[in-house]
Formats: C-alpha cells, structure tokens, sequence
C-alpha cells in the first residue's frame, strides 16, 4: 500500500502539471488556432490509444465509453489490455479485503492508516483528472465556440462536457453517503 501511495502522489503531481498546461493554450487566439486546425484533419484525442488506456485502466467500463471506443473500428490491443486487467477501484477493494478492511472503516476507524491516504490520492487523481476534462472543456468553447464540432467528428464542447461527470471510483464516493445517512 506504501509504494502504490507513492506512485499515486507522483501520478497525481503530473495530473496537476498536465492540467496547468490547459492555461497556456487559453492564450491562443482563435484566428492563431484556426490556421493549423485543418493539418489535424479529422485526428482526436479520443483516438489517442494512450489515453484510451489511462481511462480504461482507470475504471471506465460503462457503455459510453465502450461506443467510443467501437465507433473508430476495432478496439487497440494497448486499451484491451487495459481493459482485460482489474480497474485501480477493483485493485484497491482488493487490497482493503486482504487487509480485512471495510471501506467505511476508512473512516469510521481510530484513525487515518495508510489506506485511507491511498483512498484520499485515489479521489484525488479523479478529481485532477475531472478538472483536466472540465479546463480542456473551456478551452475549447473560448477557442471555437460552444456549437463548434470536434475534429474527430464529435459535438465539440457538447460532447467533452459529458465526459466531465465520469467516475473512475464510484465506491469511494458512494461511502461518503452512507456515512452522513444519505442513499
């Protein structure tokens, strides 16, 4: 659990530097942006297989996603990789359940452990990934306009602002509810 934490911190410091780099691209003029849109043709950042693989391997599974993925063809050997292994959500249950550890114990326990930290950087690399989504969101409608389509042939900011509410780790937000008696 310590080197998992570990790494996680240093994914979620790279999430942060990903995430600021969104503010220097809001620079850019639309007209500056409009003279090399056409050389990225019909390219888009859901085509990238790297990405595709991150959010896999981070736990999107649900039927959105999975279109996404169909609608360029056969799904790449790197994202069924990705999918075929245990989502991080799965990965983390596991290793509550060899600790013998409730989730709500996290919490509810004599006091924070090294699971609760790794649970706490889990939604916090959810919530960095949430912000890169929602900045790359206003990026794009302060560049092109919130009705202008993608270059992949997606509905532009339409379609990015529905990515924006995915969750890599529903059961982490899920016990915050049962705790304070919410369903």
């Amino acid at each position: 659990a310590g080197q998992a934490l570990w790494r996680l911190q240093r994914i979620n410091a790279l999430m942060r530097i990903v995430s600021a780099q969104l503010s220097s691209l809001e620079t850019l003029p639309p007209q500056h942006f409009a003279q090399f849109r056409t050389f990225l043709g019909t390219s888009s950042g859901s085509q990238s297989l790297q990405f595709r693989a991150i959010e896999a391997a981070s736990g999107l599974r649900d039927e959105h996603f999975m279109r996404a993925l169909e609608e360029h063809g056969n799904i790449p050997e790197l994202v069924r990789n990705a999918l075929a292994r245990p989502t991080l959500q799965d990965l983390f249950l596991q290793l509550l359940d060899t600790a013998g550890v409730k989730l709500e114990d996290l919490y509810l326990g004599p006091g924070p452990t090294v699971l609760f930290f790794l649970a706490e950087a889990l939604l916090e690399y959810e919530q960095q990934f949430g912000q890169w989504r929602f900045k790359h969101v206003q990026l794009v409608e302060r560049i092109i306009g919130p009705s202008t389509g993608g270059t992949g042939g997606t509905l532009g900011s339409r379609y990015l602002m529905r990515t924006v509410d995915q969750r890599f780790f529903p059961m982490l937000w899920e016990v915050r509810g049962r705790l304070f008696g919410l369903k």
